[in-house]
């Protein structure tokens, strides 16, 4: 793209943002104002409010960008191997006894400088 795109959809990618954060503004003080109404009709009403600031957000290039890197994101999360029941019960028992070990051997050396501290100072 050229300097003038580039120039033109930024400034446009503003007035766009500025619109995003109207209807965030819009939908948290309308919230409030409203807060005698229904829940439901409340939640309606922000998940609306959040789908057309969410559209109005693709519409811009760091949207655009945004929505290009889920995607991609998505694709890679497909890639990964996942393991199994087990490798995930055994790495779990393995932590645990760990922990237990070293729980007791720092419980035996605190026990142990304690008794000495003791027997220093009197």
């Amino acid at each position: 793209m050229n300097a003038k795109a580039e120039a033109k959809d930024s400034r446009f990618d503003v007035l766009k943002w500025l619109a995003v954060v109207a209807l965030v503004v819009a939908a948290v003080v309308g919230n409030q104002y409203f807060s005698a109404e229904p829940l439901l009709y409340r939640v309606l009403a922000l998940l609306a409010l959040a789908v057309v600031a969410g559209f109005v957000a693709l519409q811009t290039v760091k949207g655009q960008a945004f929505f290009a890197l889920a995607k991609e994101a998505r694709v890679e999360i497909r890639k990964v191997v996942w393991p199994t029941r087990q490798e995930t019960t055994q790495t779990t028992l393995i932590v645990v006894a760990v922990v237990l070990v070293m729980s007791l051997v720092l419980w035996g050396l605190d026990s142990l400088l304690g008794w000495l501290v003791s027997l220093i100072v009197g």
